[in-house]
């Protein structure tokens, strides 16, 4: 065994022939760390040790090919779908095109690439869970979390738990879902201009409930992009200007919210969750929960809105 880091080990079923051999560990808390680039990944498995380290060499396997073929399509997936545009060749960029193909907004396959990515590694557990010795029975639940995407799988009876934070400034838990076997939902994604991805809105975060991560993490892109208000002091610069090659070009991008009155932090929250309520409508989502300067709207899949008192 060959450590990696503090706190954590690589251990033998890691593929030795991989060049990313090192970026494979596993933590104390026996969470299998996936690290290349900008992609950082948490995955887990609650299921016994020799299917556990299974079906985490697979999705070691399928993680070493991922930042290749994102990179491979990266001028497609810059650029909004059009029917004029050559299909996508790799499933994570099917996966992102798809969650956006009928956005009807401004929006490219890149608003989807964190949860994609989630999705897709979670299937490789679940393709070795299945192949060629089933297993499935043994696993109680399992999830894959993309720098907090997360796309999650859930055996008969199980839930699965999260904790809802409104400002990631601020490590605090403010809220905690739920989610049981029933549930339609199986990914969760958090945007917002506070977040690691650039933001056209003020949200502090906006936290949606879909079927997948890759949809949830467009919907809270969109989301989020709309709780907005004018307001002096707002700061908001091209995306260009403040990340390299950003898919937004020169889009305004948010870098700075002044404190706000209460008015316009609930017109904000109230703009943020008509576009909430259009996705539940549509059926991509089951919930949105929103949050700006301590202000929270929830917005359900009976459309009811509830402010957080």
């Amino acid at each position: 065994m060959r450590k990696s880091g503090s706190g954590s080990s690589s251990t033998s079923f890691f593929s030795e022939d991989s060049d990313l051999w090192n970026n494979y560990s596993l933590m104390a808390d026996n969470r299998l760390h996936l690290q290349h680039g900008p992609i950082d990944i948490i995955a887990h498995v609650d299921a016994p040790k020799e299917v556990r380290e299974r079906l985490y060499s697979g999705a070691q396997k399928r993680f070493c090919t991922v930042l290749d073929e994102l990179v491979a399509e990266m001028v497609l997936l810059k650029q909004p779908c059009s029917l004029s545009q050559p299909e996508p060749r790799g499933n994570i960029a099917k996966k992102m095109c798809f969650a956006v193909s009928d956005s009807g907004i401004f929006v490219t396959p890149m608003a989807a690439v964190a949860g994609a990515v989630a999705d897709e590694i979670l299937e490789a557990m679940l393709f070795e869970a299945k192949n060629p010795d089933p297993c499935l029975e043994e696993i109680q639940r399992m999830y894959v979390n993309n720098g907090g995407d997360i796309a999650f799988w859930l055996n008969a009876g199980e839930s699965f738990s999260i904790g809802v934070v409104d400002n990631p400034g601020i490590p605090e838990l403010n809220a905690r879902v739920s989610l049981a076997y029933e549930s339609p939902v199986r990914g969760i994604a958090t945007s917002g201009w506070r977040g690691r991805s650039l933001s056209l809105g003020i949200a502090d975060a906006v936290t949606v409930l879909a079927g997948s991560a890759a949809t949830a993490d467009v919907a809270a892109t969109l989301i989020a992009n709309e709780v907005n208000v004018d307001y002096p002091g707002i700061i908001k610069r091209p995306a260009s200007e403040v990340k390299d090659d950003s898919d937004l070009g020169m889009l305004p991008v948010t870098v700075d919210v002044p404190a706000l009155p209460a008015a316009q932090i609930s017109e904000a929250l109230k703009r943020g969750a008509q576009t909430a309520g259009n996705f539940i409508r549509s059926g991509k989502i089951a919930a949105a929960y929103l949050s700006l300067q301590k202000q929270t709207l929830v917005v359900e899949n009976n459309l009811k809105e509830e402010p957080d008192e």
